[in-house]
């Protein structure tokens, strides 16, 4: 059993996890999954200066982040006016960011608010205007709790 599946049994049973549990639900798929991606990870032998960078492209690429920045060139974007929202665009590379003649381009997660509580949201008030070549980021607002 590599490293990689160890610590992560230690850290799934620190969260409560059971690692023998039959009964099929998300936990034990995630548990499942994880293992499956940390033993592929062990085999392929990274470095500890290999490592970080094939996590940090593996995580953006995963959550379908941009891996440089966006261009803005023609061929970035999808028309999305079949799903209600005429004249508009959406980039290829980085779903948050729109683009049409009225606002030019955005990005719809630019401001993403943050309740007291923890949770988080965003709105019509969370676009902010993009300029070319852009690398997308939020800025987190804490919301005052009165």
């Amino acid at each position: 059993m590599s490293n990689y599946i160890k610590h992560a049994e230690r850290e799934f049973i620190a969260l409560g996890y059971d690692l023998n549990q039959t009964k099929e639900d998300p936990n034990k798929w995630i548990m499942e999954n994880i293992f499956e991606l940390l033993e592929v990870f062990g085999k392929q032998g990274h470095s500890g200066s290999s490592a970080p960078y094939c996590i940090n492209y593996f995580r953006k690429l995963a959550a379908f982040e941009p891996l440089c920045p966006l261009t803005g060139e023609d061929n970035e974007w999808n028309d999305v006016s079949e799903f209600g929202y005429t004249g508009t665009l959406q980039n290829k590379r980085c779903s948050t960011v729109f683009k049409n003649a009225a606002d030019g381009a955005y990005d719809i997660q630019g401001k993403i608010f943050r309740d007291p509580n923890g949770c988080c949201w965003t709105g019509k008030d969370s676009h902010v205007p993009v300029e070319f070549p852009y690398t997308p980021k939020s800025e987190y607002i804490d919301r005052d709790p009165t």
